[in-house]
């Protein structure tokens, strides 16, 4: 997710098109947040990691 995050987050500032830009920076985000709370041990949805 955080990959993706960051592939859109390029494509979109590289193509000038800002929903790819918004749809990158949420799924940075949010990879980022589950990666930590994954990393600390906490489960997520009943898994101790998301992925």
């Amino acid at each position: 997710m955080i990959i993706l995050g960051v592939i859109l987050l390029i494509l979109g500032l590289l193509l000038h098109v800002s929903i790819l830009t918004t749809i990158g920076i949420i799924l940075l985000v949010v990879g980022a947040v589950l990666f930590l709370l994954g990393s600390i041990g906490r489960p997520i949805a009943g898994r101790r990691h998301y992925w």
